[in-house]
């Protein structure tokens, strides 16, 4: 009995009927987000922040120390001046991050682009202001002395206080050694108390630093990790959540590297270098809320647009707001030298 020959196969996935049997069949879009990885934002809740309905700027008052006296009996009570001053924070030009997506690419596309490039704009407008954040409250610890404040401010107030920043040592033998760093914040809270500097303090820290607080060879005494003598950290879950009593965070958008000439210009005339420094000595940042403020006018936002003439949509990204500092008291910075 012949047995019939191999029937001829129409493979739908074939490119003109040869080669990979596959290569026609869509490839499955994996919905995670296989663009960009998401950034931990950090700052913006951590300093003070104020929306405005209208115009360029937002006052923040200044009041200055009362004193205190003894007075002499039947004499007339003088009273005694409190100096007063301001801070003035400017929102900067719109920040935006745009894209184009053309009808006839949206067409023949197999999966939807529209939700990924909204969420990785916003994403990318978040991010920038949370490193705006992060150089000015940079900013803010750098000014140690009235000379420095009177460059900054025009002007210095006369009852301004100062605290000095604090090297946690040598870039390579310190800088990410765990013990270093704790002895360093304990260091910024001693000078934050001598200068009665009040309110709550957190401590930002980029990764190398964070996982050096981790990184301890014996527990027993890293205290920060030691939980028989109230140490809160867990090498485990890779948490730090306090040392002295001030919450640790990790960022990765702590300046690091020499940005005086680098970087976004938020307004070319007045605020050209708002946020340009060099901050290649930074590891670290304590401070508290009042160290620094922003002023939002457009809070984060998107919008798009079908355009006829270009056969295609236009999405924005936007927001208008600016960053400034606000009480330099108020910031210390880690430094590795």
């Amino acid at each position: 009995m012949a047995f019939p020959t191999d029937q001829t196969v129409s493979r739908l996935g074939q490119q003109n009927a040869t080669g990979d049997a596959r290569s026609l069949f869509l490839k499955l879009y994996a919905g995670e987000v296989l663009t960009a990885f998401e950034e931990r934002n950090v700052f913006m809740p951590l300093h003070r922040t104020r929306t405005i309905q209208n115009g360029k700027s937002a006052q923040f008052p200044l009041t200055g120390a009362a004193v205190a006296k003894y007075h002499t009996p039947g004499s007339l009570i003088e009273a005694d001046a409190v100096k007063h001053g301001e801070r003035v924070v400017t929102v900067d030009d719109l920040l935006i991050s745009s894209q184009f997506i053309a009808n006839i690419d949206e067409a023949m596309n197999h999966y939807d682009v529209r939700s990924i490039y909204a969420k990785e704009a916003g994403y990318a407008l978040a991010n920038t202001a949370d490193k705006n954040v992060a150089r000015i409250l940079a900013k803010s610890a750098a000014i140690d002395n009235a000379t420095k404040a009177a460059a900054a401010f025009g002007t210095a107030f006369n009852d301004e206080i100062y605290t000095s920043n604090i090297t946690i040592g040598t870039v390579t033998a310190d800088a990410t050694n765990g013990a270093k760093i704790v002895a360093a914040i304990y260091d910024a809270l001693e000078e934050f108390d001598k200068k009665d500097v009040t309110g709550d303090k957190v401590c930002v820290l980029p990764p190398a630093q964070y996982y050096a607080l981790l990184n301890a060879t014996d527990v027993t005494s890293a205290t920060w990790l030691n939980k028989d003598i109230g140490g809160s950290g867990s090498v485990s879950a890779g948490v730090v959540p306090q040392v002295g009593g001030v919450s640790i965070f990790m960022s990765n958008h702590i300046p690091q590297t020499d940005e005086s000439t680098t970087g976004l210009t938020p307004d070319p005339t007045s605020r050209a270098g708002a946020y340009k420094s060099n901050f290649s000595k930074l590891r670290g940042l304590i401070f508290t809320a009042d160290a620094a403020a922003t002023v939002k006018l457009m809070d984060l936002g998107v919008e798009s647009e079908y355009q006829i003439d270009r056969q295609g949509t236009l999405m924005v990204a936007k927001y208008a707001m600016g960053h400034n500092i606000l009480r330099p008291a108020c910031a210390i910075s880690l430094n590795a030298v």
